[in-house]
Formats: structure tokens, C-alpha cells, sequence
């Protein structure tokens, strides 16, 4: 991981956070994509695939549970790391922020929901 004048540059197959672990802070890509990883039984299984201007880590600044997943590196990223303290700032500076928030979650919801019916009908 290097540091740069803007956000943290991590390389490809680097872990930038981890299932299991505490988390404060929450990542807005600025460059590149990373994958999305759930471990179970010692087998990954990849979540999604996120871009530049989409953001990951958020549930662990609303929910102050442990991260729900791994997410690595696919190719150079630099990511914004953003704490809890730094987003109700930027919510308060532009509210819209919020709806936007609000509405990547809700399609993240939407596509697990789909993928969940996919899977226990086998279409």
C-alpha cells in the first residue's frame, strides 16, 4: 500500500479490509476496481465487482459490527478513506450525499435479493 497525494493506492491482490475485522472507516474508489469477497468454510466466494466512484466498508460505520466481507484489490486502486465523523460532515455540507448512499445500498440489497431467489429456484 503506498500513500499518495490523494487517497491510498493499494496493489493488485491486496487486502484493503478484511472479513472479521473492526472497521471505522468506510473506502470511496477513486481509481480503479476492487472485488468483493465472502469467506465461508475456507472457500471465497466473490460478492461483486466495484468501481471507480463506488464506495465499500459503509456498514461497518452504520452498524459498528465487524466487517462483513474482504474486499481486495483487482489491478492498481486508490481508494478515499472516509470515518464516520468525516461522512456526517460531508452529509451535513450536501444531503443529497445521503439519498446516494441510500440508493447504491438499496440496488446492493435488490441484486442480493435476486441472487437469493436465483439460488433456492435454481432460475
Amino acid at each position: 500500500m503506498k500513500k499518495s497525494k490523494l487517497g491510498k493506492v493499494f496493489n493488485d491482490g491486496e487486502v484493503i479490509i478484511r472479513q472479521g475485522d473492526a472497521g471505522n472507516f468506510m473506502y470511496e474508489i477513486l481509481d480503479g476496481q476492487v472485488e468483493v469477497l465472502r469467506e465461508k468454510g475456507g472457500e471465497e466466494v466473490q460478492l461483486a465487482i466495484l468501481e471507480k466512484g463506488d464506495f465499500f466498508g459503509e456498514m461497518a460505520i452504520f452498524e459498528r459490527e465487524k466487517r462483513s466481507a474482504t474486499v481486495r484489490a483487482q489491478g492498481q486502486v486508490r481508494v478515499l478513506t472516509v470515518d464516520k465523523k468525516i461522512l456526517l460532515r460531508r452529509i451535513s455540507e450536501d444531503p443529497s450525499l445521503a439519498l446516494r448512499i441510500l440508493e447504491r445500498m438499496s440496488r446492493r440489497i435488490r441484486e442480493m435479493d435476486g441472487e437469493l431467489v436465483r439460488l433456492r429456484t435454481g432460475k
